[in-house]
């Protein structure tokens, strides 16, 4: 992997990681046109801008990080335990669906939902606004929907989004508890994959390691912070076309 490949795959997760288009779809996609073979090397690689993903979380949210919202990191928890447990259990089977035509199935099967959720979607007035009011009852239900996330393509943000649409949150409720709900989802995955590829480090390009590192978290923090201004105007409905038009060109390609 060179500086230019880091650079590109940094700037992919940092700006697909917390919008409802699959960063892990995207970035399929853009090792089969690097020709970047999945090695265990380029895994490390991945790992690491991953964590930077979840720095740029705690930066923009500095507040919720204190024992005064344990009772939201609670109800965070509980909804990170179904996708916790599924992908455990199931890994092997899930490792078999990465491949770029899946992921341009549920581009397109993701895109037609969001088109018809935001067709029919109507906030109201009892509509939660802020992620702490959100119930334990909610949190599950999200978690639940966050299941469909193991299945490359779907993405984590779009999934969770959407079920907390479904429950009752505003447009930007639902993102920002997607936003914090990304922080154990990818803690625990980080932290597998760090046990699992400790020793690939050492052979990695320590430059191309930092490269990937720093553009990954400065592009995740600008994208949370102009998602969220995005929304005040704006509904899923862009997402929605471009998840479809992205998929039936992966399609078309193939």
């Amino acid at each position: 992997m060179t500086i230019s490949d880091s650079i590109i795959l940094g700037v992919i997760e940092g700006f697909t990681e917390f919008l409802p288009i699959s960063s892990t779809g995207h970035l399929i996609v853009a090792s089969e046109f690097l020709n970047l073979e999945q090695t265990s090397v380029n895994k490390a690689f991945e790992v690491i801008i991953q964590f930077a993903a979840i720095l740029a979380v705690i930066l923009n949210y500095p507040s919720k990080f204190t024992l005064k919202h344990i009772e939201l990191w609670k109800k965070l928890i509980l909804a990170f335990i179904p996708i916790g447990a599924v992908g455990f259990l199931f890994s092997s089977q899930i490792k078999m669906l990465f491949s770029v035509e899946v992921v341009a199935t549920m581009f397109i099967i993701g895109g037609i939902i969001f088109l018809i959720a935001e067709r029919y979607y109507k906030p109201q007035e009892h509509f939660i606004d802020d992620v702490e009011n959100v119930s334990y009852k909610q949190a599950l239900l999200i978690g639940l929907a966050q299941i469909a996330a193991l299945i490359p393509g779907t993405s984590r943000a779009g999934a969770t989004i959407l079920g907390a649409m479904f429950v009752g949150l505003t447009r930007k409720a639902s993102a920002e508890f997607s936003f914090l709900l990304a922080f154990p989802v990818m803690c625990a995955t980080t932290g597998y994959d760090l046990l699992k590829h400790y020793n690939d480090f050492t052979h990695t390009n320590l430059m191309v390691l930092a490269m990937g590192f720093v553009i990954s978290f400065i592009v995740a923090y600008l994208t949370i912070k102009l998602f969220l201004k995005f929304l005040e105007n704006f509904t899923f409905v862009a997402f929605g076309i471009y998840r479809i038009l992205f998929g039936l060109l992966l399609l078309v390609i193939l």
